[in-house]
């Protein structure tokens, strides 16, 4: 039997509706408004249909996650735990962290077991393959406690380059955020993703990496989420990810 040519579209409003934007009567009142577009298109008319599974949809240029089939979530992986969903050796691995969770979960990228902080996990292989691929561009912001005082020609050194074993490196920004003693707090941000890179990199600069967590991915934020708990990404968090990955 042939399918009617609307099968799947939804209207507009009822789908903003359910992507947790506003009331259904108040999403028609931002559609008459001319605040939503559609695929790049402003839509005004409420009886307009989409394909949830297709749309892009915007209101006031912010992009609305719909129709989420996914999983996305935020971890704080603790010291200790290994990047990794099934760990051979028997070690603490990232299932410890999903208590509950039945969905069958990959990580995107890793952290060394040494490393703390935010790591992804989801069930959608696109977006993972796009997020974790450098072709993207997505900053990476690491805190470390390092060994000794950090004087200011460091800085100027880390965001001119740095020559490594397996080539150069520059860093997007780094500041100290608090010294006392022999010890400092820094932070950095970079789009590099090689292996053990920030460590790697500080060292070579002279200050060993006593302690590191990386506290953002883009706009995602550990914030006050706890060692070793999870939450889903924010819409706002998954609307801004799925257009720096162009999906």
């Amino acid at each position: 039997m042939t399918q009617p040519a609307d099968a799947g579209l939804v209207r507009l409003q009822k789908v903003l509706a359910q992507s947790g934007v506003a009331s259904r009567r108040a999403c028609e009142t931002l559609m008459a408004s001319g605040r939503v577009q559609v695929d790049g298109k402003v839509t005004t008319q409420l009886g307009a249909r989409v394909n949830p599974e297709t749309a892009v949809i915007r209101v006031d240029g912010r992009r609305i996650p719909v129709a989420q089939t996914h999983v996305y979530l935020v971890a704080n992986k603790p010291q200790g735990v290994v990047s990794s969903m099934a760990d051979e050796q028997g070690r603490r691995d990232l299932r410890s962290l999903l208590v509950g969770r039945t969905e069958r979960l990959f990580h995107v990228g890793r952290l060394d077991t040494d490393t703390s902080g935010l790591i992804v996990l989801t069930n959608d292989g696109e977006f993972a393959h796009r997020l974790a691929h450098p072709s993207f561009q997505l900053s990476k912001t690491y805190l470390a406690q390092v060994r000794g005082m950090v004087k200011p020609q460091v800085g100027l050194l880390l965001r001119d380059a740095v020559m490594l074993d397996d080539g150069p490196v520059t860093v997007d920004s780094f500041k100290v955020v608090s010294a006392h003693g022999d010890r400092s707090m820094v932070q950095v941000v970079l789009h590099e993703g090689r292996n053990r890179i920030v460590r790697r990199l500080l060292e070579a600069v002279g200050h060993p990496v006593l302690r590191l967590s990386r506290t953002a991915i883009g706009p995602i934020r550990l914030g006050d989420l706890a060692s070793g708990e999870v939450r889903e990404l924010s819409s706002s968090e998954l609307g801004v990810l799925l257009d720096a990955v162009g999906m």
